[in-house]
């Protein structure tokens, strides 16, 4: 006894430690998610979400002015050309250096006059300002390229939420599809949940044959990957004439969500008093009035805890919607989908892959912290007599 009790404290401490690493794990994906959301293309790139707080060193590419329109005769051969490159950019921030190659990054400080050879210089100030001087052959054809190591300050921005909600460009493709998605959920959340309350007080409070058969099939059913079903209930869906549309993804959802809705209520409506139920059936109560009046409201935690699941499985689900429902007229494409879509068209806007993926997440967040609190007692229901 003495050895478990002193075994007792390293078992709390490692059950604690393993939540909080959990806790880290999904939190801080994210966190990061969020704060990426709220930041520019090229500030992601230049450094991590954890230093959004903090200035950022980064390299831009920027060119001076066409010196075809913008050259000024300077007599004896000579030309030049000035102006500010930032004059054309929203630029906040220091300049630190500067170069005219890829090979030599920060080659010259600002304000240094740099020697680019045959007598051609280019000066550049901390400020921006700069003066590039040549002859007829070198202040012609292709302005110059700088390459500026600079300093930003922290920034954010709402840009990146107007152009996925609410721009000409994007924001149609992604409101039709968050509507798209809630004509999914909606119903494949409540009709498994119709369906497996009754069959849960069915199986949990009535007797009739091979009752312990059918709880068997169903513990087994949760095993079996949805994966193998997929091609023969699109067979059976285009043989019956529902083809690919809402109502065979509702019922593809309601399928799959079945055996997990009636063993969590089952576990549940076992654990409640009998006498309730028995005293409901001598005062004459049937039993559809006991599952309305008595069951269902005392139910409501493995009611909660379910819709929790389903809601968050149909939401983030892309593989049974592009096998039932997603057609190539893209006019039942969901979140999940245009998401997919914007990483083939916006590889590299990472800024905009941030602020559609957190979008496509507020709607299950917001279900899961308005219902977590019935969570575990749903998933606990049955498991301690």
């Amino acid at each position: 006894m003495d050895a478990m009790a002193g075994r007792k404290p390293a078992v709390v401490w490692a059950l604690n430690i393993s939540v909080v690493l959990l806790v880290a794990l999904w939190l801080f994906p994210t966190l990061g998610l969020f704060i990426s959301s709220f930041r520019t293309g090229d500030q992601i790139t230049a450094s991590g979400w954890w230093s959004a707080l903090f200035p950022s060193e980064q390299t831009m590419q920027i060119r001076v002015a066409d010196p075809d329109t913008n050259r000024i005769d300077l007599g004896n051969g000579r030309f030049m050309v000035e102006g500010n490159i930032f004059e054309d950019e929203d630029f906040r921030g220091e300049l630190n250096a500067w170069g005219t190659s890829s090979r030599r990054l920060g080659e010259f400080e600002p304000g240094t006059t740099a020697d680019l050879g045959d007598g051609e210089t280019l000066t550049l100030e901390a400020d921006g300002t700069y003066v590039w001087e040549g002859d007829d052959d070198q202040i012609s054809g292709r302005a110059q390229r700088l390459l500026l190591d600079v300093v930003t300050p922290p920034d954010f921005t709402l840009e990146n939420y107007n152009f996925v909600l609410f721009d000409e460009d994007n924001s149609q493709g992604m409101a039709k599809a968050f509507l798209n998605t809630l004509t999914v959920v909606i119903p494949a959340t409540i009709i498994p949940i119709l369906i497996a309350a009754f069959a849960a007080y069915a199986l949990a409070w009535m007797d009739f044959p091979g009752r312990a058969i059918l709880i068997a099939v169903i513990v087994g059913l949760l095993v079996v990957p949805l994966q193998l079903a997929l091609i023969p209930l699109l067979s059976l869906h285009n043989a019956i004439g529902i083809g690919k549309g809402y109502l065979g993804v509702w019922l593809a959802h309601t399928g799959f969500g079945l055996p997990l809705a009636i063993y969590l209520l089952r576990n549940y409506m076992v654990g409640l008093p009998r006498d309730i139920i028995e005293n409901a059936k001598v005062d004459g109560a049937t039993d559809f009035q006991i599952f309305t009046k008595i069951i269902l409201p005392l139910s409501f935690p493995a009611l909660a805890s379910f819709a929790i699941f389903q809601f968050l499985w149909t939401w983030n689900d892309l593989l049974v919607a592009l096998v039932f429902l997603i057609d190539s007229s893209g006019q039942t494409t969901v979140m999940t989908k245009q998401i997919v879509e914007l990483l083939g068209t916006r590889g590299g806007d990472w800024e905009i892959l941030a602020t559609s993926a957190f979008v496509s997440i507020a709607v299950p967040l917001a279900v899961f912290f308005a219902m977590q609190k019935y969570l575990v007692r749903g998933l606990l229901a049955g498991s301690v007599k």
